[in-house]
């Protein structure tokens, strides 16, 4: 029996850095309120389940409160792992005003491409909109005579973003704050694999032949509200696109939806079978070449070639309307699909916005 095909015991999930910000600044929040420490807190996450989370430390007064949570990335460490995530609280006179900012350790974005503007803390959205979630449970009567400003700094975060892709992608002086759904899960090769294998599996012993790979939740979610499928139909491939087809074809799946975003659609585009950021980047050089195909002037070939990501692309291409784009990643995407599954079943590429709107699809329908 090979290592793969080990059986796992259960992994244990972790909580993201967006968490651990929200879990403090709620700690904090609750902390100037009642006027006493806050020792564990109750967090609601992005699909409102809800998380207790440990407050490793403490300060408040009047106005003001700091509070400590440990970051922990359950079976699953990554690089913030056991990092300090300190949240400062402060009431303001902007009466209804929630800020939210990043201090020291938190990185500052220099490039377009990331969803975030030039010049602002590195907070990812979702993150950002669950600590206003989250006060807002608690501090609405608050609200109506007080301002909220959120701080949020990683003491150890501008070493620890040495090791991320953060400086490649321009962001400077720490990490970024990130999470979607809240939860880590651990994502470690082999188990991920096997757990591929097993809900394939599953699809085929209820008796379906017809599959929806998506990269991950959010992609899954949008594929939902378009196909009227069982929930064992739909499968979260994750990095692994190579993998997930060549298993698909062993195991006799007749028709595979592949769904996603540029990103990681590109990476599928240019041959790449496991599309984690740290095994690959996007050659931008090949995304511009794309562009020469659909028409493209010299100008926004350039512009492609210097482009920071592949959301940066994907606006580059929007601005300039270069028509007919995002349809041959997709027809590229499906060509290496292809050949990993030996062509042995029918494949469709589904390319999404970040808002869930379809925005390239290949084969086209009649």
């Amino acid at each position: 029996m090979s290592e793969e095909d080990k059986p796992k015991g259960k992994m244990r999930t972790g909580f993201t850095t967006g968490t651990c910000a929200t879990a403090g600044a709620k700690a904090a929040l609750l902390s100037i309120m009642n006027q006493t420490k806050t020792d564990l807190v109750n967090v609601t996450l992005p699909k409102k389940s809800q998380i207790k989370i440990k407050i490793a430390d403490c300060k408040f007064s009047n106005h003001t409160a700091t509070c400590t949570v440990i970051k922990d990335g359950g079976d699953d460490p990554d690089v913030t792992h056991g990092a300090e995530i300190i949240t400062l609280v402060t009431l303001t006179e902007k009466a209804g005003e929630i800020e939210i900012d990043g201090g020291e350790g938190v990185g500052r974005v220099t490039k377009p491409g990331l969803g975030l503007d030039i010049g602002a803390a590195a907070i990812n959205p979702t993150p950002k909109k669950m600590i206003r979630e989250n006060i807002l449970e608690i501090a609405k009567n608050l609200l109506a005579k007080n301002g909220i400003k959120v701080l949020v700094s990683v003491p150890k975060g501008r070493d620890l973003a040495t090791k991320t892709d953060n400086p490649r992608l321009g962001i400077i002086g720490g990490i970024s704050i990130l999470g979607t759904s809240g939860i880590v899960v651990p994502y470690s090769t082999a188990s991920f694999a096997a757990s591929i294998r097993q809900s394939i599996e599953v699809t085929r012993a209820m008796g379906d032949d017809t599959v929806v790979l998506t990269t991950g939740g959010r992609s899954e979610d949008f594929t939902r509200k378009i196909f009227d499928l069982p929930d064992h139909c739909f499968v979260q491939m994750g990095d692994f696109s190579g993998y997930t087809v060549q298993v698909c074809a062993k195991k006799g799946i007749k028709k595979a939806y592949v769904a996603g975003f540029i990103g990681k659609l590109a990476k599928m585009s240019m041959g790449v079978k496991q599309t984690h950021v740290k095994g690959s980047k996007v050659d931008m050089e090949f995304l511009a070449g794309l562009a020469k195909r659909c028409g493209a002037p010299q100008d926004v070939q350039d512009a492609i070639k210097k482009a920071n990501t592949a959301r940066h692309v994907f606006e580059i291409i929007n601005e300039k309307n270069i028509s007919g784009y995002f349809d041959v990643i997709c027809a590229e995407a499906h060509k290496q699909l292809g050949k990993y599954s030996d062509n042995k079943f029918e494949i469709e590429v589904i390319m999404f916005d970040f808002d869930g709107k379809v925005i390239g699809i290949f084969p086209k329908k009649e």
